[in-house]
């Protein structure tokens, strides 16, 4: 009886400890004066999951931007292959956003009094060829990609959007917020590196730069896999670079707090965010 007890009183002092560290955390992430927004675009999905339970053991949310791009399972990242893992990601309270249903890439703006574009698609059949779309055409990409995850999570995706590469005009984004989706860039600093060639960018001097250049409301982004560099950038750069933030002051955040994003969000009847744990 007395081995109970005592066993019964450490399990207490366990759920009590444990309670208290969850309480402890959850504070300090609202009170936290350093957020950053860490944003993940599609790639070949192949790190996916290590991603996945990286952010899941680190207690971080993204806001995740989706395009059904090539991957290295032979479905595209928003198949079917890939619809339980984008479930799980809604259950543990990530955000979801635009990132053409085709990864169709701006080119440039064509004359003429209704806007028009030169887009090139780098996913699906049309992937490779130039085409001349309307600014209906391109919001249909935008309002697909949303469409589809929204099919696959439950979750109504933010009304953002992230053109493929970065690359927009002020036609363009003018065009897209007519439908209801507003651009999210990044700053030089939060440009995470993981595109570029591993011979000349270590994943070593990545972090080093990131840990040493990150500023407190910097919105970053990195992939869910990059088909041309040949030493991943995750998993392998993403634990570090969320435990040496979190060591320098800052808190993780989603693109639904970002204060750049919150008024249009709430103009757009954005949904409430999910109470799901992380």
């Amino acid at each position: 009886m007395l081995h109970a007890s005592n066993s019964t009183g450490h399990k207490l002092a366990i759920l009590l400890i444990a309670s208290c560290a969850y309480t402890t955390s959850a504070t300090a992430q609202k009170t936290c004066e350093k957020p950053v927004y860490l944003t993940l675009d599609t790639g070949h999905m192949e790190v996916a999951p290590l991603m996945a339970d990286i952010l899941h053991r680190q207690g971080v949310r993204v806001t995740f931007f989706a395009a059904n791009e090539r991957t290295k399972v032979g479905d595209g990242s928003l198949g079917q292959h890939w619809a339980s893992w984008w479930k799980a990601r809604a259950a543990e309270g990530h955000e979801f956003a635009s990132h053409t249903y085709d990864h169709v890439y701006w080119r440039a703006d064509l004359p003429g009094v209704k806007p028009s574009f030169r887009v090139r698609p780098s996913a699906g059949a049309l992937a490779g060829r130039d085409f001349t779309w309307t600014a209906a055409q391109y919001c249909q990409q935008l309002e697909h990609a949303n469409e589809r995850l929204k099919d696959i999570t439950g979750q109504q995706p933010l009304p953002l959007f992230r053109a493929p590469g970065g690359k927009t005009s002020p036609k363009l984004l003018a065009a897209a917020k007519a439908c209801g989706f507003a651009h999210v860039g990044w700053p030089p600093a939060g440009f995470l590196g993981d595109e570029l060639p591993s011979d000349q960018f270590s994943n070593a001097d990545l972090l080093a730069k990131a840990l040493r250049d990150i500023r407190a409301g910097d919105i970053l982004v990195a992939h869910l896999g990059i088909w041309s560099r040949q030493d991943p950038w995750a998993p392998a750069v993403l634990e570090p670079l969320i435990i040496g933030l979190k060591e320098r002051g800052f808190c993780f955040a989603t693109l639904r707090e970002h204060p750049a994003y919150r008024e249009w969000l709430s103009r757009a009847g954005a949904p409430k965010p999910s109470t799901a744990g992380g």
